[in-house]
């Protein structure tokens, strides 16, 4: 029990005397932490040069702040900030004065470290970006020194295409970006030169479309084919272009002469091209500078050389464009035959696989104005703005069916395919070794449907066959079924498509219960599998 009670008495009073002591410290510690930041002092270097010594860092990067802002001052002074920025090393350093044996502890003027920085910074610069221009035409993209080069580039691009030098490049802001970015536009020479001052504001940037007063808009087709000004008739720039103003490093510009060429010259670019009427892969492969072979390579659907094209397919080839492209039209005068289109006349009653030529085509003759669209040296468009023909060409005229074909299904559901289409050994004594349908073998009784809708010609014993139907079908194909056990069907009966006909079985010429399944085409046996579904 005594124990006991002077074991709590000695526990309270170590709590009261930790107590104590804590609040002693909580007392004292402010104090000591106030002095000892009133005694700091910092050594400040920029760029491992000592430039004085200071009370806090917040002091040390005010006054670099103060020294950067003198720095960029003076370069706005000096004019050389209109066209370059100038890096220079900043680098601060702060350590503690009172370390140091070779650092005075007295603090320094902040003006004066200032000062010091400015020096230090002035005698930093190790690089100067000079403001230039970065043009971006799809995912090519250059850097040039000014302006005039952006122009040249783009002029040398429409020079290609304009011999004669009409047309001409101008800056403009781009209505489609809210940031300060230009585009370009093309104007005509004579009427940019001829446009008023106010249309032009500083720098020369053209930013206005050109209008003549009172000018009156003849019809072509009242004018006489000299009173055309032929040639060149408009142009523009068929790719976006944007150009930005940016501070470089003149070691990442590109010569005018070097991205000219980069821009103009051509490259190999994909392009579908669209099968016409009598085209022949040996003559799309030359028209485009390749062979067949290329062609082929390109086109997963042409296995060689004698793949069949018809009209309207698309085929990949491969055309030489610059990086940038231009669109421009042209006025033409041509004297020339020409081809009418043809007349498609709908027949209601026949299939959309028969088409019959009632009049062949004869060619005409013509005086025109063509007015041409090009993208690059590709024609995109043609517009004939006036014509005089001299005799009339006689358009071809096709009688061509509108209905769509009937379809043809398997005769069977199931059934394992034992024979095929064509040559094979004979498999039994009285059979052929060609054949001239497809077996599936099936168990006797399984249901025959009819292939496509038709009219039953025969049913009933055909020798090799046994037990056989004859359908024949609105597209002139007929179907055969043979070695039936029962026929559902008699002749002179119409059956749709899918209706039940018969009775697989295993009579006539036959090794085991199956069907055997013709198509004929123009009386003869073709290969069943190109047609069924």
């Amino acid at each position: 029990m005594f124990r006991t009670s002077a074991k709590r008495s000695i526990e309270a009073q170590l709590v009261l005397a930790s107590a104590a002591a804590c609040l002693v410290w909580l007392l004292l510690m402010p104090n000591f932490r106030m002095e000892s930041l009133r005694n700091q002092r910092l050594a400040v270097s920029l760029n491992n040069i000592d430039v004085g010594v200071l009370s806090s860092r917040e002091e040390a990067l005010s006054c670099l702040r103060a020294a950067r802002r003198s720095f960029a001052a003076e370069r706005i002074r000096d004019g050389s900030f209109d066209d370059a920025l100038a890096l220079s090393d900043a680098e601060l350093t702060l350590t503690n004065a009172m370390a140091r044996t070779d650092t005075a502890a007295d603090l320094t003027d902040p003006e004066v470290v200032t000062e010091a920085m400015l020096s230090v910074l002035s005698g930093n610069v190790h690089a100067t970006l000079g403001k230039h221009y970065t043009v971006k035409i799809n995912e090519y993209s250059v850097n040039l020194a000014d302006a005039e080069d952006v122009l040249a580039l783009l002029d040398a691009s429409l020079a290609v295409y304009d011999p004669e030098d009409r047309y001409r490049a101008e800056l403009i802001q781009d209505p489609d970006r809210e940031v300060n970015v230009l585009t370009a536009q093309v104007v005509r020479r004579e009427e940019a030169d001829a446009a008023p001052e106010e249309l032009f504001p500083a720098g020369g940037t053209f930013r206005a479309q050109i209008s003549v007063p009172g000018e009156t808009v003849q019809d072509p087709e009242s004018m006489d084919f000299s009173e055309f000004d032929l040639g060149l008739f408009d142009m523009d720039f068929n790719d976006k272009i944007e150009i930005v103003e940016a501070y470089l490093p003149d070691h990442e510009l590109t010569d005018t002469d070097t991205a000219i060429a980069e821009v103009t010259k051509d490259r190999e670019t994909p392009t579908i091209y669209e099968v016409k009427s009598g085209d022949t892969l040996s003559e799309i492969a030359r028209d485009h500078g390749l062979t067949v072979d290329d062609l082929i390579s390109m086109n997963g659907t042409l296995e060689n050389a004698n793949s069949t094209i018809r009209p309207e397919d698309e085929i990949i080839v491969t055309v030489p464009e610059p990086e940038l492209a231009v669109r421009y039209e042209t006025e033409e005068y041509l004297e020339e035959s020409y081809e009418s289109e043809p007349v498609i006349v709908p027949r209601d009653d026949w299939y959309t696989t028969k088409s019959v030529t009632v009049q062949e085509p004869s060619s005409g003759y013509r005086k025109v104005i063509a007015r041409t669209t090009y993208v690059n040296t590709t024609e995109v468009a043609r517009d004939i703005v006036k014509q005089e023909v001299t005799f009339e060409a006689v358009p071809k005229i096709i009688e061509r069916g509108t209905k769509a074909p009937p379809t043809y299904i398997k005769p069977i559901s199931g059934g394992r395919m034992t024979s095929g289409f064509g040559k094979r050994s004979r498999p039994t004594r009285g059979a052929s070794t060609y054949h001239k349908g497809v077996d599936w073998a099936t168990p006797v009784g399984t249901a025959v449907v009819a292939s496509a809708p038709g009219v039953v010609t025969r049913a009933g014993w055909g020798s090799g066959y046994g037990y056989v139907i004859y359908i024949r079908h609105a597209d002139g194909k007929e179907t055969r079924y043979g070695h039936l056990s029962k026929i559902l069907v008699k002749s002179g009966q119409s059956v749709s498509q899918g209706q039940k006909i018969a009775l697989s079985g295993n009579t006539g010429v036959s090794t085991g219960p199956h069907i055997h399944f013709e198509i004929l085409v123009g009386g003869s046996q073709v290969n069943p599998l190109k047609y069924v579904n």
